[in-house]
């Protein structure tokens, strides 16, 4: 298959059938400079359009890496700011599939000053509509960039995605240790899910179904599955909150997001009674740093686009070692903010632990979750009763230092006493989570809320 083929092959892969409408088909290169020709250059190497995806407008660009390697020319980055304009204006999402050698030497600063151009229009839509970018082959320099602008970045295992080629960062080599790969992308946080093309090109489908077509747009939809199901499996996956979303979402369905970074703390949409939600959930007890960032910036966009945030809250305080702990005092305040500045629908789920710390941070009552479940058994409290023991008894015999803890536990760290100080408004068997959820969900759905006058958080 050509790499023209290639290109437009993506497309018609990625929407529904015959709904692809291509705009600019005939624009060409302007420039001649360095024996340039125009006449070679169809589309600038760049096929833009529109078309749908389960009968949802979107719009789509897809590089054709068989014009000058789908290089970055002036008309090229204009022809993509145009799909953007449009897109902003009808409020449609923007797919970008990027296989590219990046910006077009030969075109120099117009080139650039079209690029820069592209860069205002994603920062425009930011926040207006989703944006979402498959890299199925090259992605380097200030397309990277582009890449990371968007809301979500899917990677094809085999292609790359840069600012600097691995060849020119000291230590390190494509063929041993590739800082491009897809792979190495995730780990780091960069991309939200690798796979084969197929299955990147399914991902983008599925993010389309579950997502609002732009922040005013009601995504919810009629539920199949049945809302009042027992979920039986709940009880024995608390360790796993990936495991409780599936369970108790409609059809099973969870679409995890950034699965290997930061595997501490999961993140993930998922519908409750046909209503869309963004699952925020803790695997580990020790909230690191990276976990903390990658929970903060997915409320940012749940908020952005009117989508409301569960939490699955099992969390005891943060990660012991030197690199968290140079980190996590400003990464915890940037999760802090993102759930007291959001206004979507919070509700947090106690699963299991919810200690000092682990409690503060994760989408408690004082900093506005509208709805607090819990499942029996959660501890709720300053610290671990051992730890308090010895703070309030340092002198204590065995006796007394085991019933200063059982004291300490029953007053201070009980889901009771919680339930009593109005910390907790319901306590829901882990078998009956599925519709605790959706009606929380219901009754949450007319929820509106002003925040102080303001242009935006400044964390």
């Amino acid at each position: 298959m050509s790499s023209s083929s290639a290109a437009r092959q993506r497309i018609f892969s990625l929407l529904d059938e015959n709904s692809f409408v291509e705009i600019g088909a005939g624009v060409r290169a302007r420039a001649t400079d360095f024996n340039l020709n125009p006449a070679g250059t169809p589309s600038d190497g760049v096929i833009t359009g529109y078309g749908v995806i389960g009968d949802r407008l979107v719009y789509v660009y897809s590089q054709d890496a068989s014009v000058l390697g789908g290089s970055v020319g002036e008309m090229h980055a204009r022809k993509i700011a145009g799909i953007y304009d449009l897109a902003i204006r009808t409020g449609a999402p923007v797919i970008g599939l990027l296989d590219s050698a990046g910006l077009r030497v030969q075109e120099g600063m117009d080139a650039l000053d079209a690029f820069s151009q592209m860069y205002r229009q994603q920062a425009k839509a930011s926040g207006v509509i989703p944006q979402i970018t498959a890299v199925f082959g090259r992605c380097g320099g200030s397309l990277a960039v582009s890449a990371s602008l968007s809301d979500f970045t899917l990677m094809a295992e085999g292609a790359q995605l840069f600012v600097n080629a691995p060849n020119t960062l000291a230590g390190v080599h494509e063929e041993t240790n590739n800082t491009a790969g897809a792979a190495s992308r995730a780990e780091a946080g960069c991309v939200d899910f690798v796979g084969n093309e197929d299955e990147v090109i399914g991902k983008v489908r599925e993010l389309v179904g579950i997502l609002p077509s732009n922040f005013e747009d009601d995504p919810c939809e009629e539920c199949e599955d049945e809302m009042n199901r027992d979920c039986p499996d709940v009880a024995s996956s608390i360790a796993d909150p990936a495991a409780v979303a599936k369970q108790t979402a409609d059809d099973g369905v969870f679409v995890e997001l950034k699965e290997a970074f930061a595997k501490d703390m999961v993140t993930g949409f998922a519908r409750f009674g046909g209503t869309p939600a963004g699952v925020i959930g803790n695997r580990e007890q020790l909230m690191t740093a990276d976990g903390c960032g990658k929970a903060a910036e997915f409320i940012r966009f749940c908020d952005a686009f009117g989508i409301p945030v569960i939490t699955l809250t099992n969390a005891t305080g943060f990660a012991r070692d030197i690199e968290d702990e140079n980190r996590i005092g400003l990464a915890a305040a940037k999760l802090t903010s993102a759930f007291g500045s959001a206004t979507v629908p919070k509700i947090n789920v106690i699963t299991g632990s919810a200690i000092g710390g682990g409690y503060a941070v994760m989408n408690p009552k004082g900093t506005g979750a509208d709805l607090t479940l819990a499942l029996p058994g959660a501890k709720i409290g300053v610290m671990d009763a051992a730890i308090a023991a010895r703070v309030l008894a340092p002198n204590a015999d065995k006796a007394e230092f085991e019933q200063t803890k059982k004291s300490y536990e029953q007053l201070q760290n009980s889901l009771e006493g919680a339930a009593a100080r109005g910390l907790v408004d319901q306590i829901a068997e882990p078998s009956d989570l599925r519709r605790y959820i959706i009606g929380a969900l219901e009754i949450l759905y007319t929820k509106r809320e002003q925040m102080p006058a303001r242009k935006h958080s400044s964390k």
